[in-house]
């Protein structure tokens, strides 16, 4: 892949992270996605394929819906970024729970523990 082709399908990447964002916080009436934030996007190389990285804040079961309702709702965010962006064809849409910051605050919360405990504090 040579460095413009990949300069491309990066910033295609965040245009899509942008505009889905937009979409969700603006188009979809979707009681089940509720809060829900892009963390990330990755277009494949023949920029066929995006995946959507998505994190949830919420119980499992809340998560679960989100999905469902991000699944639901495909179709629709596929066209609404061939229009915005003015794409002859869209990506086909992949959405993942993204669980990194549910990792990273659970990290926290060990490290603030070990700290407590330390003998001196």
């Amino acid at each position: 892949m040579t460095r413009s082709f990949k300069h491309r399908t990066e910033r295609l990447a965040a245009l899509i992270r942008e505009a889905v964002a937009d979409a969700l916080a603006t188009e979809i009436k979707d009681p089940r996605i509720g809060f829900v934030t892009v963390t990330g996007v990755t277009v494949s190389a023949d920029v066929s394929h995006a995946t959507i990285r998505i994190s949830v804040l919420g119980t499992d079961a809340v998560k679960e819906s989100a999905m469902e309702g991000l699944k639901h709702a495909r179709g629709f965010i596929r066209t609404y970024l061939a229009r915005r962006l003015d794409l002859r064809t869209a990506p086909e849409l992949h959405f993942i729970l993204d669980r990194g910051l549910e990792h990273a605050s659970r990290i926290d919360a060990i490290l603030d523990e070990l700290r407590q405990q330390e003998p001196g504090s």
